[in-house]
């Protein structure tokens, strides 16, 4: 096989664009979205997700666009699109069939089709394959080929970046596994995993969240149990780690489009096969839980009264929205007649209205006389919060609700109480 020279990334959101980004350095890269405003806004070098600067917009050499067309002579198609769940919990494969089709139509002979996707082990070749064979007409394996390197991406996380971490890939031969061990290799300072084949690699990343919602899942379990009990949680755990193997996993919400949803993909898969998925979904019943579990305490703690709720994305300094946990405890704290504003310096007001039904503050400038303030996401602009802060935010005798255990070691004025996971 000849050297891949022209790759084209579909899906230009979370982990779509810093991957082309990075690709673009070392080969020519068409970065494709269906969405038009996405793509306007890119070039314009605006990227509302917050991944990517002005500067480093301005500096690719990567050509966005909204024209399938533009993908075609691609040597690899690397499709990123989303794998989130519907309303039952069940994987929904709608964005990445369309992506396949979309890809389908500009496949030349010996292209390579690789999917970052997160999917359950057998979608790459049961599903993608055929929806890119229908709308090509060339055959699998013999006109183009498949492979599987899953996304690592953590949102807003500007240390784990696609240069700094490792790459797990798997083709569907040996020619096509060593083709995407160099692609990526230039990425990674060849920093790349092979995996033995395609399934294997699959079923890795989807094991990668699940494990994480796991043990974040015994967190929370465990912090309901202290809470029982009149002790911290966070105490207990600053305590706990001071032994050499554990496992530091802190108390709070689990939203967002990866450990929310990614458990879902592996039960998915379990009862396919005929086994009945225990402690994954335990954890993810736990974790679901945890929004009605604080509004709960929240709740309790107070006769009436209105409430500021701090930060409402799934987790600290990105704008992204998806999945959050955050309108569970807006719901439960309504739900027991409270009134609720909710704050949030990085969440796009249009994006909260849209997707979540909140009507964001505009600033905290004039705000007051709040019988409870809930710090619900761990911003940066909330971690700087003084007495004279909560002397302002809160009522006299306010409860100080810290979710993300920010303010520890904060004073809180006079006679306000103090409520944490």
């Amino acid at each position: 096989m000849t050297a891949v020279k022209r790759i084209s990334v579909v899906g230009l959101g979370y982990v779509g664009l810093p991957l082309a980004i990075a690709l673009a350095r070392h080969f020519e890269v068409i970065g494709f979205d269906r969405d038009r405003r996405r793509v306007s806004e890119l070039g314009d070098g605006f990227d509302r997700t917050g991944e990517a600067d002005r500067a480093t917009l301005g500096e690719t050499t990567m050509e966005f666009s909204d024209d399938p067309a533009a993908m075609a002579g691609s040597d690899v198609f690397i499709i990123a699109a989303p794998t989130p769940v519907d309303g039952n919990n069940e994987p929904d494969l709608t964005a990445l069939r369309e992506a396949s089709r979309s890809v389908g139509g500009q496949l030349g002979r010996g292209a390579i089709v690789v999917v970052e996707s997160t999917v359950y082990p057998s979608v790459t070749e049961e599903i993608c394959g055929p929806e890119l064979e229908a709308a090509s007409g060339l055959r699998c394996g013999e006109d183009f080929f498949l492979g599987y390197s899953p996304e690592r991406i953590n949102p807003g996380d500007r240390e784990h970046t696609v240069e700094r971490t490792t790459k797990v890939v798997a083709g569907q031969t040996p020619e096509v596994t060593e083709k995407l061990r160099a692609m990526y290799g230039a990425i990674t300072s060849g920093n790349v995993f092979v995996a033995r084949d395609i399934k294997t690699a699959e079923a890795a990343k989807v094991i990668e969240n699940a494990q994480r919602d796991i043990n974040i899942a015994f967190v929370n379990e465990v912090a309901q149990i202290f809470h029982k009990l009149g002790i911290s949680a966070h105490d207990v755990l600053d305590a706990a780690a001071t032994k050499w193997n554990f496992l530091d996993f802190r108390p709070g919400l689990v939203g967002g489009h990866c450990i929310g949803v990614d458990p879902f993909y592996l039960a998915h898969l379990a009862r396919e096969v005929g086994h009945e998925p225990e402690i994954i979904l335990a954890g993810r019943r736990t974790n679901d839980g945890m929004g009605r579990f604080v509004a709960d305490e929240i709740a309790r703690r107070l006769d009436a009264g209105r409430v500021l709720v701090l930060g409402v994305t799934f987790k600290e300094n990105v704008p992204d929205l998806r999945n959050t946990k955050v309108v569970d405890v807006i719901a439960g704290l309504r739900g027991h007649g409270l009134e609720v504003d909710a704050h949030d310096p990085r969440a796009d007001p249009a994006a909260a209205a849209e997707l979540c039904g909140l009507r964001l503050m505009s600033s905290l400038d004039g705000a007051g006389g709040y019988d409870a303030v809930v710090c619900a996401v761990a911003h940066d602009e909330y971690r700087g919060f003084t007495t004279e802060t909560f002397a302002r935010l809160g009522a006299p005798g306010a409860l100080i609700a810290d979710v993300k255990g920010i303010w520890r070691n904060t004073e809180l004025p006079e006679g306000m109480r103090r409520w944490e996971l």
